[in-house]
């Protein structure tokens, strides 16, 4: 089948999946207006109990330019007993940006309001896709989270589909991610993965929006984490990361690399690219390796091409970078990795390819 079938395949499926959504919501009428609430919805555990989920519970959403931070944030909540984000589900950040089209297209949203899909029904389809995705793509839980990084673009539209949800907003330093991006092959739509100048285009405005998302939201429901200070001072940050999420504290979230594809643990994707990293403890290897692999031209004007680096705290001049002094547990972690590399080169190897547990969860 060609490509273009293929796609058209996939719209079909999406459209077909939202008609069964808007079929199943049913209307409730208030005082002023009638509006659409889904069912409530249930998932059972393998200890059979049985877990709810609504657009009213506390969903977290993770999110940032990749390779940033995100998925060790996710592997750390992961770690704890109370809390499930598993894998990126992808196909989130595709329904977001559909409903962004339609919104934006005046002759889109005309034909919508002429076939009788207004505004209110059109965000209750969408809320009622994402929270059944996000519930049921992994083990239930108390906690439910979602890493689905450029989703943070739309948070402010989020914010107000699940009313009270929060959101880790994971900054790193443009230079370090735009090199991930380029050196590890991540594909990005709209990113030259030749070109460290308009690569570092491309973040600054990626970033630019997530921040102005993030500020519109506000902080008592987003919260700004520096991947280097987390990484550099785990415990600290961890602290107050669950404070904010009204997430009891757990040593657990400190050690993620125990519980890596453990019933209820971490569990890895295949085919997420930085998997092969966070099965490793908190160390900071990754932390200053883009210096010295940005072109001078670059490096010259880099104050002019990402001035979000500035407005982020990161000073556009520095090369290297002084992120500050780690913990000594993250010193010893870090001795650890380096002394050992081969070990946990195989490790990695063994873990990803290590079939996943069976989830068990039954639909209600």
């Amino acid at each position: 089948m060609s490509r273009g079938g293929r796609r058209w395949l996939v719209l079909l499926a999406i459209a077909t999946f939202f008609l069964y959504v808007t079929y199943k919501l049913q209307f409730c009428s208030s005082s002023n207006s009638t509006f659409m609430v889904p069912r409530k919805n249930y998932v059972v555990g393998k200890d059979n109990k049985v877990y709810q989920y609504d657009r009213m519970m506390p969903l977290i959403f993770i999110g940032g330019v990749p390779r940033s931070g995100t998925t060790l944030m996710r592997a750390m909540l992961d770690a704890h007993p109370k809390v499930r984000c598993g894998q990126e589900t992808r196909v989130i950040p595709r329904i977001l940006q559909m409903r962004q089209h339609w919104i934006k297209s005046k002759k889109e949203s005309m034909r919508l309001e002429e076939a009788g899909i207004n505004n209110d029904v059109l965000d209750a389809a969408v809320a009622a896709f994402c929270l059944e995705i996000i519930a049921r793509h992994g083990d239930p839980a108390e906690r439910l989270c979602n890493k689905d990084p450029l989703t943070l673009k739309t948070a402010d539209y989020l914010s107000t589909l699940y009313p009270n949800s929060k959101f880790i907003f994971m900054v790193r330093d443009g230079r370090a991610t735009v090199h991930s991006i380029i050196s590890r092959k991540v594909t990005i739509t709209g990113f030259d993965l030749t070109n460290y100048r308009q690569c570092l285009t491309k973040w600054n405005d990626a970033i630019k929006i997530m921040y102005e998302n993030c500020l519109s939201v506000g902080r008592s429901r987003c919260m700004i984490v520096y991947y280097e200070q987390l990484v550099l001072h785990p415990e600290s940050w961890l602290h107050r990361i669950l404070d904010f999420l009204d997430i009891p504290w757990n040593e657990a979230v400190l050690h993620h690399e125990d519980h890596i594809n453990e019933p209820g643990g971490v569990v890895l994707s295949k085919v997420e690219r930085s998997s092969d990293q966070v099965i490793k403890p908190i160390n900071v290897e990754a932390l200053t390796k883009w210096v010295g692999n940005i072109p001078l031209d670059v490096v010259r004007d880099m104050a002019s091409i990402a001035p979000m680096l500035a407005k982020l705290g990161y000073d556009p001049e520095a090369n290297p970078p002084n992120y500050g002094l780690p913990d000594t547990m993250v010193v010893d972690n870090t001795r650890n990795v380096a002394k050992n590399s081969q070990l946990w080169e195989e490790k990695a190897s063994e873990l990803l390819l290590k079939p996943r547990a069976q989830q068990s969860s039954t639909p209600a």
